[in-house]
């Protein structure tokens, strides 16, 4: 029996439990190999594919209840560390708050399926006060059904994998490297994918002492919320004087608008990601006074300057 089987079947549920709680903590830790793997061999009777599903959920679920308290007891600055840490550009807090307002709970089912999406629906669930046993109820759900589908395919395909793990096992030390080699190309590609993202938002931001002058100064200014309606449902307050538009609804006639207005946008979103991306928008459709509130609405907030409540 190969080195590399020999430790699989020994160790298997100690190393699913580790790696896929790591991976679901937020670590770059790949659980999807290991589950397809010990799929596989639960088809020849070498481990029980109950057992391997049953291990995988349990420690999906502990690390979910983790960011789960976290984004209750925390709120939206939790969301900002998971986008600083994240590999996925910022914008995933943006999509997943969209699909939250859309399917509300229900968005756990696919989640794990989707990457970046994963990893802000968990504190978001929290963050809207959802009861722990209501969202208990749905994240077991969703995390039995991405365990059990890739134990499934290893199952399905077990011949196939199980040539492969014989394969890799005659490779020794070279897979270790092998291993290292593809998780240092799959790194450097999601930051490369961030610093592009970024790139892309590249405009200059106005900040919110600067904005606070212009108010106070009278000036012929408009200011735009491009929050979705389940932030600002949870946060119901805006900057005074703000208009309210989704990123979506951002159109307009030339005759309708003043070309010489300025205009700032403001968001909720890591790196001002929603704000910068309309600015830019408006600007590549003629507007050229055009920029986003640096920090957005939180650091607006942080710094003890006014709002007012929505009606």
């Amino acid at each position: 029996m190969s080195d590399l089987l020999h430790f699989v079947l020994n160790y298997g549920y100690l190393v699913i439990f580790g790696i896929t709680f790591a991976e679901q903590i937020g670590l770059p830790f790949p659980a999807l190999p290991l589950l397809i793997g010990m799929g596989a061999l639960s088809r020849s009777g070498d481990s029980s594919f109950a057992l391997v599903v049953a291990t995988a959920t349990i420690a999906s679920l502990a690390a979910d209840f983790i960011w789960y308290r976290l984004g209750r007891l925390h709120g939206r600055s939790v969301l900002r560390l998971i986008c600083r840490i994240s590999l996925e550009p910022d914008y995933c807090v943006r999509r997943t708050e969209d699909a939250f307002e859309r399917f509300g709970l229900w968005a756990l089912l696919p989640a794990k399926f989707i990457p970046g999406f994963n990893a802000a629906t968990v504190p978001l669930a929290g963050m809207m006060k959802t009861p722990p046993l209501r969202f208990l109820a749905f994240d077991i759900v969703g995390v039995t059904l991405w365990s059990g589908t890739y134990t499934s395919l290893g199952y399905v395909f077990s011949h196939e994998v199980q040539q492969i793990i014989m394969y890799l096992s005659t490779l020794g030390t070279s897979l270790l490297i092998l291993i290292a080699l593809a998780l240092t190309v799959y790194i450097a590609y999601k930051l490369d994918q961030r610093r592009r993202f970024l790139k892309a938002l590249s405009i200059k931001r106005i900040t919110p002492e600067e904005l606070k002058a212009k108010i106070d100064g009278n000036e012929n200014i408009l200011i735009v919320d491009t929050r979705n309606r389940l932030d600002r449902n949870t946060d119901p307050v805006r900057i005074p004087g703000a208009f309210h538009i989704l990123p979506e609804h951002v159109e307009f006639q030339r005759q309708d608008i003043d070309f010489n207005r300025e205009i700032v946008i403001y968001c909720t979103c890591p790196n001002e990601a929603t704000s910068a991306r309309v600015a830019v928008k408006l600007r590549r459709m003629g507007l050229k006074r055009v920029q986003p509130l640096q920090g957005g609405l939180d650091v607006w907030r942080e710094r003890n300057l006014p709002l007012e409540r929505l009606d």
